[in-house]
């Protein structure tokens, strides 16, 4: 436990323990719901022909539970007993229905979902109608933050548009204003490839050329698949690849024609959270899930934590466990949630998407936090990554 953390716990005791838990000697016991989609195909293990893992895929649940167990301590203290309760199905429809159920029997009403834009968007139709509010902790689709959006839908994982502009932040403060885009085939390498061609447009870099590439030895594709070929006749300043899983990506650094800088999912990363970072109490958190989980902590693992979190938070800020209470604090901007990572974090009112700094890294460090310094907002300087409300096609102003 931090030392914000520590007064923080001191000051929730003394103004919160008479209002939610002194006046019964009944433990009460508040549960959210965590679902899952079984075989889901994110997770199958992504091997290359030497059968080395590419990059690993690791389900998030344990970023739950650790939120969980960090909060024992207050949650004796006010006479709570917060839990995790996990479900899982095998598709989007019957995943519902489960949720439906905990809703109806067991009285959840918070779910943290890890599953992809369509079984989000699946159930957050399915459930609109009903007093259950869900949180996207694992994909990054931009259409769920726009044309897509559902009012009891929050996203906690940063959007590929705010991964983008954070890079795109960079490159301006490095003054490299020139960029080749390689970029593969799968909806994941163009949707971040979408993002980063918006991104410098809004930034002013130029997108020297974007080149298709095509994972794999097949000479009839070499110039396809051949880096050397890919990057000759450029005068970028560095290449962005759009590559999710990495089979190629990883190859293309020291393979460019010219001494190239890599960036996008190899060589300088974006990512809402990294094991190397090292201030702002992240690295006692990052203990605690290694302890836990016998692995480094991940980006959806450190959402799982913050939107367990942020609901244990809106409990104890209005000192209620009523889910309109709780689901207006949450949506508002009196929510501040110490996220770690050196700036309060809160959802935006236009689209629930938490707005939060992000980490710019390499493989084994911390290299930036965006917003980088110098890109300001009327507001707030972390609306300068992703959609801002006068971007934004979502219509859920409050």
């Amino acid at each position: 436990m931090n030392f914000n953390s520590l007064i923080f716990l001191i000051a929730a005791l003394h103004f919160y323990g008479p209002a939610i838990g002194a006046s019964t000697d009944k433990i009460q016991t508040v549960s959210l719901g965590y679902a899952e989609i079984i075989d889901d195909p994110r997770y199958e293990e992504k091997r290359a022909y030497a059968r080395i893992r590419v990059k690993p895929h690791h389900r998030p649940v344990a970023g739950a539970e650790v939120a969980i167990r960090d909060s024992r301590i207050l949650g004796r203290a006010l006479n709570i007993k917060f839990q995790v309760l996990l479900t899982e199905a095998n598709n989007a429809k019957d995943l519902a229905a489960q949720i439906k159920r905990m809703n109806r029997d067991l009285g959840v009403e918070f779910f943290i979902i890890d599953a992809d834009a369509s079984v989000l968007d699946f159930i957050a139709r399915e459930t609109a109608a009903m007093n259950i509010l869900l949180f996207n902790i694992s994909d990054f689709s931009d259409d769920l933050r726009s044309s897509k959006c559902r009012a009891n839908l929050m996203h906690v994982i940063p959007s590929y548009a705010m991964l983008a502009d954070s890079l795109g932040q960079f490159l301006v403060f490095k003054k490299w204003r020139e960029v080749l885009l390689l970029k593969g085939s799968g909806p994941g390498d163009a949707a971040f490839a979408t993002a980063f061609v918006r991104s410098a447009k809004r930034f002013g870099i130029k997108i020297d050329d974007v080149r298709d590439f095509v994972p794999g030895n097949d000479p009839r594709e070499r110039e396809q698949n051949n880096i050397l070929l890919m990057t000759s006749g450029t005068d970028a300043d560095l290449v962005f690849v759009s590559d999710i899983e990495g089979d190629f990506g990883r190859y293309v650094q020291y393979q460019t024609q010219g001494p190239l800088p890599v960036i996008g999912t190899e060589g300088l990363q974006a990512s809402s959270w990294h094991w190397a970072w090292e201030r702002h109490g992240a690295p006692q958190l990052n203990q605690r899930f290694e302890r836990h989980a016998n692995r480094r902590m991940q980006g959806p693992d450190w959402a799982a934590w913050t939107a367990v979190k942020s609901i244990i938070e809106s409990i104890l800020r209005t000192e209620s466990i009523e889910f309109e209470t709780i689901l207006a604090y949450l949506r508002s901007d009196k929510l501040n949630l110490d996220a770690y990572k050196g700036a309060p974090v809160s959802f935006r009112s236009w689209n629930n998407q938490l707005r939060q700094p992000i980490l710019l890294h390499t493989y084994n460090a911390i290299i930036e936090r965006a917003p980088i310094r110098g890109f300001l907002h009327p507001v707030e300087n972390m609306d300068t990554l992703g959609y801002d409300r006068s971007e934004s096609r979502c219509q859920l102003e409050r």
